[in-house]
């Protein structure tokens, strides 16, 4: 297993964002919209649009490989569960879920990014899957604290729920 520094953006002596975002040092628009033990999923500071969550280890994981049994074993009920509210609160074609993980071709703090995909957005861009995400990167529409604010608020309420 390799080494996973706890907060140092793979040794290079940077940063991390995402550590950052969790601890606070860096604003995060919307806040926490849900946290266990172990992971934590919040509003994507990125241009993927409205209601694109992120959920990551709240501990510094570079690889999935490097993921503890028990991080592994709340991951795939929190991306249904964080997939579940992204449906009810934005009403998406479809939910794409991926794993993002560098910053500058060096391996950074890993997330899943939950991104509802909407017939507008895929219009707008005239793409979908990943050619969407590279699209809206290249539009670097980042939606407004107010509006993420506020979808925070129903996806918080949302996460609150009993699964189904």
């Amino acid at each position: 297993m390799r080494a996973s520094a706890e907060h140092t953006g793979g040794g290079s002596g940077d940063s991390c964002l995402a550590c950052d975002l969790i601890a606070g040092t860096e604003p995060l628009p919307g806040g926490t919209i849900s946290r266990t033990g172990l992971w934590t999923v919040e509003h994507c500071v990125g241009p993927l649009g409205l209601g694109t969550l992120v959920v990551k280890p709240l501990r510094h994981v570079v690889h999935v490989a490097d993921l503890t049994a028990e991080e592994s074993a709340e991951l795939g009920p929190l991306l249904r569960r964080t997939s579940e509210a992204v449906t009810a609160v934005t009403s998406p074609e479809q939910v794409y879920v991926c794993l993002w993980s560098h910053t500058g071709r060096v391996p950074g703090h890993i997330h899943f990014v939950v991104q509802p995909a909407r017939a507008d957005e895929m219009a707008r861009h005239d793409a979908h899957g990943p050619a969407l995400q590279v699209a809206m990167f290249a539009a670097a529409r980042v939606p407004g604290e107010v509006d993420v604010a506020d979808v925070c608020d129903r996806l918080r309420a949302v996460m609150a729920e009993p699964a189904r």
